[in-house]
């Protein structure tokens, strides 16, 4: 599987982005995804996954209530929703995933997409 994430670019504080993370090779609609961002001098960060068992979404206590992911199954492409963006948000961006349930730690994600930047000014 191999994974490529776009969407990102320069918005302002208080807009919104959508990133995309389209998967090629298989389909992976029984694959778990999930989002991480790295900002500039820390190490990446989990911001949400998606179970396809249910549908079920999980989110980082920092983003929920303001980014959401979804899926296009027919497309094999998810996105990250991402409104109400704070400066703080400045990372990059990549997606995860693999086979089965969403690990619990990041380094048992089997595939990575490269990152999207994504900045946002105050």
């Amino acid at each position: 599987v191999q994974l490529q994430a776009s969407g990102g670019g320069l918005v302002q504080a208080g807009g919104s982005l959508k990133l995309s993370c389209t998967a090629s090779g298989r389909t992976f609609s029984r694959y778990a995804i999930g989002w991480f961002r790295q900002a500039p001098g820390q190490g990446r960060e989990f911001v949400g996954s998606f179970d396809w068992r249910g549908d079920v979404t999980n989110y980082a206590d920092s983003v929920k209530g303001r980014f959401a992911i979804s899926r296009d199954y027919a497309k094999n492409t998810v996105y990250l929703q991402m409104n109400s963006l704070k400066p703080e948000d400045t990372a990059v961006y990549y997606c995860a995933a693999d086979p089965g349930v969403p690990p619990r730690r990041q380094v048992d994600w089997t595939y990575w997409g490269q990152g999207t930047l994504v900045t946002v000014s105050s």
